[in-house]
This record gives structure tokens, C-alpha cells and sequence, in this order.
């Protein structure tokens, strides 16, 4: 099994296996707030990941769909894209990464509306908890501007 490795370290050129043990919490956390209709844990279409649908009750009527992409590595590397799309067949997107990668250092953001490569170099927290929190409330704030 791929060691932990501190955020910082960009030497290690792998994320290693995926960590279901930290994905199925990342999971059960989802399924404890409102803002989802529904958290699959490794759907056969993303068996490396857990999904959560947002509800649509949160989004204008022209968002058709929009939802949390969650992966998490053994060396504490993760992938979360979320994405919205639009009846008009347009969609916004962003991710935050922590892997390595020859775009960005390991810890970095693609900003929205198109998740662009390369991204944003960013520092993250340790803890996966910490840093689910905070994709959560980039994402609430999103959401709450388009409703001022």
C-alpha cells in the first residue's frame, strides 16, 4: 500500500490505490446533509468514486443537474469536480486536485466555468474532513448567489 505523504510533497509521482475507507465516510457524510437527493458510493460508471446528486430544489430551473465527484487515494491525493449543467446543454465546472501532475504543483484548483488545466496552485489542509468542508462552502456560496 502507497504511504501517506504530507500535502506539500510533490516528489512522489503516483496517488496509489483508491481509499475506500475514507471515501465510504466522505460518503456517509454527504448522505447526512440536505444539500443531496442522493450519495452513491462507487456507482458502476465511477467505481472510484462517490457521487452526490445535489437536490434541485437549491437551483434555478435552468440547471438541469448538478453534483460532487469525490475521489481519495491512499496517499491522501483526491479528486473533487463538481459540475452543473444546463437545460440549454452548457455546463459549469470546477475541481480541486491534490496529485502530482506536470500542470501544477500537486495541491491546485481548476477554476470554473471550465475546470481549465492548468489550474490555480492552492495549499490545502491535512485532513480530508477539513478540506470537504471547504469544497462544501465554496459550493453553498455559489449556490446562495443565485438566489441575491
Amino acid at each position: 500500500m502507497p504511504k501517506r505523504r504530507p500535502a506539500g510533497d510533490d516528489t512522489a509521482p503516483e496517488v496509489g490505490g483508491i481509499d475506500t475507507d475514507i471515501l465510504e465516510q466522505i460518503g456517509q457524510r454527504l448522505e447526512r446533509t440536505n444539500r443531496f437527493a442522493e450519495t452513491v458510493f462507487q456507482p458502476e460508471y465511477a467505481p472510484s468514486s462517490v457521487i452526490a446528486e445535489y437536490d434541485m430544489g437549491y437551483f434555478p430551473t435552468a440547471i438541469e443537474r448538478a453534483y460532487l465527484q469525490v475521489r481519495w487515494y491512499e496517499t491522501d491525493d483526491f479528486n473533487i469536480h463538481y459540475s452543473e449543467q444546463y437545460d440549454t446543454g452548457d455546463h459549469w465546472e470546477c475541481r480541486w486536485d491534490r496529485h502530482p501532475n506536470d500542470h501544477n504543483t500537486r495541491s491546485h484548483f481548476h477554476p470554473p466555468p471550465d475546470a481549465a488545466t492548468p489550474g490555480n496552485d492552492v495549499e490545502y489542509a491535512e485532513d480530508w474532513r477539513d478540506i470537504l468542508s471547504d469544497v462544501l462552502g465554496d459550493l453553498d456560496n455559489r449556490i446562495e448567489a443565485f438566489w441575491e
